[in-house]
């Protein structure tokens, strides 16, 4: 493709992100507008309008967005049937019989997507083998269609036994129930996960049904928008691996794009910690609705094979690749509310875009968490979106006293304070999900702050977990869309392959690698994009033999070279240490499935330096002080704000401050110090709680 314009849009509960690199001047162009979620196309029209481009002007329209897993925690999709192999209706609710919470009496499993009487048995068997035990009973499936068609099913899942091995059954039921239910999204199991687990593989397939004729219209609908613009180029959707893939496969796999626009930000993180030096760091994203937190260890994101919709007790596995990511409800417009109990709570429920806020003004009446940063003085109600957008203190303040601080018998300060507390516990346990819980040090790893609201809360997440180092970069309110523009071509494929190690052959492995490549560089030839270079991305699932879950461990291509079987070993041991804070280097070990992801590499806008200006006074982007409270200092102190747009190379600032900028105010608290690196990004060193 010629060189032109490549867009980026992100979509978020509250609002709408643009990027634009003009990959000819290298400029790099931003937007930023309320979503609009009667329309959200309008949103990108006006995010795109905000960046000063044009659609007709792109070779490139990159997008995330939160349809897809929006549409699962509301449990807002389609009607949904399941086709499923005789005698095996009732899998996808038994599920796993592990009890994630063994002492409460008040615990209750998952509910399913599909009810039981939306389940059909079709008869057929195929063996663990992939050879046929049972022939596909066609008549079975017709009359499954029949009821299908009476009761207005609207997607229909289909997932047999062992397809994963041999799929000419469900590939040929899929081919059937089209042919009958012309009107129906039908997907079935062995196009989404090559892997064995049946319950996994069916809430694969069930949540992909269920999502699908939304996700599927959502996607023709931008796609649509395009085109009628003028637009003339490809779009690309990032995938919950924060690669790209075409919209033609978005429509039919939608699961991929589960957390899309969280996933670019993780890979924008990882894309800053190469320019300086960073091996290990938590990309921490606070947007209007949610928060969410990934990892870049070792200079590279991690990724997990299997992703729990709904949280731990209650979750729907989907057994696809994706970034690590944990989900808090705490974002800026988290409502505040006082329970029944008198309890203070934060979330999960958001003001959103409509109505917003109280300060918005915009109908929303609630006190939320912008409000409490508004009241406290942290925000300036005047520069909000560089003053596009004026906010109304007294609204905050009078939402605030009369839902919360009233009830609490406190004055609206303290309030305003108890909401940031709760919201910053919230936030802090995210972090620690991906962290800590993985067997990592959090304090060990440097915070990379972003999202509208990320550096309002970074240094108070940062003191709360322990950790001392915190980067807030360039456009944080942008950072999502920015990220996509650091993003590539991917395609990932697994194949269940049980074998012991010690009884692996490389060129067996080598034998199962290469259909799995061959796809991806098919993949990659038909996207109609020309990548810079393709490369492959080795892995296997292994665990000690006895063992029931594996860990994924890499396969670094120094491996097959020297055909060392016993650096796969050492390598497992570590990762297993790590996961699980023990090892069994004596215990003979096995590979589960092998995985390759193969990546069309695509050209990234080039880090931009900004101008130095050393330690003199910072008496350009000084705008004055206003006061805010710091829980640190028991009281409101007169406090500097600078414009981040005047800050230079090696400027230093010390805390209490605030840093503003076009979407984004970057709180320093007392004790904490900032300086501006070469690039332009905030480094701040956290210091001790009192």
């Amino acid at each position: 493709m010629k060189a032109g314009t490549r867009l980026a849009a992100d979509i978020g509960g509250t609002f709408t992100d643009v990027a634009a690199f003009d990959e000819r001047s290298g400029r790099l162009l931003l937007g930023k507008t309320l979503s609009t979620p009667a329309r959200l196309v309008d949103g990108i029209s006006h995010g795109i309008e905000k960046a000063g481009t044009r659609l007709p002007e792109a070779s490139l329209f990159l997008h995330g967005s939160t349809v897809a897993i929006n549409t699962l925690h509301e449990r807002t999709g389609a009607k949904t049937a399941l086709l499923i192999t005789e005698g095996f209706r009732d899998i996808y609710e038994i599920g796993r019989i592990n009890r994630p919470d063994s002492y409460n009496l008040f615990f209750r499993k998952h509910v399913p997507l599909v009810e039981r009487a939306l389940r059909f048995e079709v008869r057929e068997r195929m063996t663990a083998e992939g050879g046929v035990l049972v022939a596909l009973d066609e008549a079975s499936v017709h009359a499954a269609c029949d009821r299908l068609n009476a009761l207005g099913v609207e997607a229909v899942a289909i997932l047999l036994l062992h397809c994963y091995v041999n799929p000419a059954h469900e590939a040929r039921v899929k081919e059937i129930v089209q042919r009958r239910l012309p009107h129906a999204f039908v997907t079935a199991s062995h196009e989404l996960s090559q892997e064995y687990r049946e319950f996994e593989r069916c809430s694969t397939v069930v949540a992909n049904a269920y999502i699908g004729p939304q996700v599927r219209d959502y996607v023709r609908g931008i796609d649509s928008h395009l085109q009628d613009s003028g637009f003339r180029g490809k779009f690309l959707l990032v995938q919950s691996t924060g690669g790209l893939y075409e919209s033609r496969q978005a429509q039919s796999q939608c699961v991929r794009i589960l957390e899309s626009g969280p996933a670019a930000g993780v890979i924008g993180a990882r894309s800053l910690c190469r320019e300086l030096g960073l091996s290990e760091a938590v990309a921490f994203d606070m947007g209007g609705t949610t928060a969410k937190a990934g990892v870049i260890h070792q200079g590279e994101v991690l990724t997990t094979s299997t992703a729990l919709v709904g949280g731990y007790a209650q979750a729907l596995p989907v057994q696809i690749p994706m970034i690590d990511i944990f989900e808090v409800g705490t974002g800026g417009g988290s409502i505040a509310a006082v329970d029944a109990s008198g309890a203070l709570r934060v979330g999960p429920q958001s003001a959103g875009a409509e109505p917003g806020p109280a300060c918005y003004g915009r109908g929303g009446s609630r006190p939320t968490v912008t409000d409490a940063n508004l009241a406290l003085g942290r925000l300036g109600a005047d520069r909000f979106l560089g003053g596009e957008m004026r906010l109304d203190e007294s609204a905050a303040v009078r939402a605030l006293r009369e839902l919360v601080a009233r009830p609490l018998g406190l004055d609206v300060v303290h309030a305003a304070d108890g909401i940031l507390r709760i919201a910053v516990t919230a936030m802090s346990y995210a972090v620690k999900a991906v962290s800590t819980e993985r067997g990592f040090d959090a304090a060990a790893f440097t915070l990379i702050a972003y999202g509208g609201a990320g550096p309002l809360h970074a240094s108070a997440i940062a003191r709360e977990i322990g950790m001392r180092s915190i980067i807030v970069p360039r456009a944080p309110g942008h950072f999502c869309a920015y990220g996509m523009l650091y993003s590539d071509l991917r395609y990932d494929f697994v194949r269940t392959w049980f074998t012991r190690l010690e009884d692996a052959s490389f060129e067996d492995i080598e034998r199962v690698y290469e259909p799995l490549v061959a796809q991806g560089r098919k993949a990659v030839a038909e996207s109609g994009i020309r990548p810079v270079r393709v490369a492959v991305a080795y892995a296997a699932d292994m665990r000690y033999v006895g063992q029931e879950h594996p860990v994924t461990v890499d396969l670094s291509p120094a491996v097959f070279r020297r055909r060392d079987r016993d650096a796969i070993k050492r390598h497992f041991d570590e990762v297993h240490l790590r996961r699980y804070g023990t090892c069994a280097p004596e215990e003979r070990a096995e590979i589960v499935s092998l995985r390759a992801a193969v990546t069309g590499v695509l050209n990234k806008p080039a880090p931009e330096r900004v101008a130095r200006g050393g330690q003199a006074p910072l008496s350009s982007a000084r705008r004055g002080t206003r006061p805010v409270y710091f829980a640190e200092l028991g009281k409101a102190v007169a406090t500097p704000a600078f414009a981040r747009a005047e800050l230079r190379a090696g400027n230093r600032i010390e805390g209490p401050a605030l840093v503003e900028e076009h979407a984004s105010t970057t709180v320093v608290l007392p004790g904490d110090r900032l300086r501006v690196d070469e690039y332009g990004n905030l480094v701040i060193e956290v210091g001790r709680m009192r």
